[in-house]
């Protein structure tokens, strides 16, 4: 398999640790996403591996070209079974993937480069962005810090799907100088995943396009 990704990605990230919990090799083809002039990922070379010009993009060992993390996570979990990151039981499962799609699709895009670019456009200065970006990941953090258990990962003893997006999150989370104080049981499960060699071969500062 040949991951597109670039060392800082939060979707990259994830698809990294899902890739590393499921003992599966593949070779990362990096995208530098501030290259000049506008990046890698907005020259027609990439654009034709993925039109939205985005990381991650996957290749499977079959060739298929496979975008979007959710998408990518999923084929994971279906293609590779014999190391789950869901849960046997359903309403588990349903809870799971609820924290996931919290991440996914109410924190982590409120802080997308894009997102924050059009605010500068905009006319906000340095402090409002950074007011922006911590409002809406404490927000969220706040909701997953609740939903999540009392003991082992965010659903068990072992890591799962709610893993695989928490803890790039606190990634951004502290490249943003948000606190993580508040929430006794995510700083539980981010203590055990660092210590997870599959967390720390997917962590940013040991990729191959990490900046020296």
């Amino acid at each position: 398999m040949e991951l597109y990704t670039y060392y800082r990605s939060t979707s990259s990230y994830r698809v990294r640790i899902a890739l590393a919990l499921k003992g599966l090799d593949y070779t990362a083809v990096p995208v530098n996403l501030i290259a000049p002039p506008g990046g890698e990922h907005r020259q027609p070379a990439y654009l034709a591996i993925n039109p939205q010009g985005r990381v991650p993009a996957l290749r499977t060992d079959e060739g298929e070209l496979l975008v979007q993390s959710p998408a990518i996570i999923e084929y994971l979990e279906e293609r590779y079974p014999q190391v789950p990151l869901l849960s046997a039981d359903l309403a588990v499962r349903a809870r799971e993937r609820g924290v996931a799609a919290l991440i996914g699709c109410d924190i982590h895009p409120l802080h997308n480069v894009s997102v924050l670019n059009k605010l500068r456009q905009w006319g906000h200065d340095e402090a409002q962005v950074k007011e922006w970006i911590g409002h809406w990941i404490s927000q969220g953090l706040a909701a997953v810090e609740q939903l999540i258990g009392d003991a082992g990962y965010c659903f068990g003893a072992a890591p799962g799907l709610a893993d695989v997006y928490l803890i790039p999150q606190l990634y951004a989370a502290e490249r943003f100088d948000v606190s993580l104080q508040a929430y006794p049981r995510i700083r539980r499960v981010a203590a055990l995943a660092e210590g997870h060699l599959g967390f720390r071969r997917a962590h940013p500062g040991n990729q191959s396009d990490t900046p020296g």
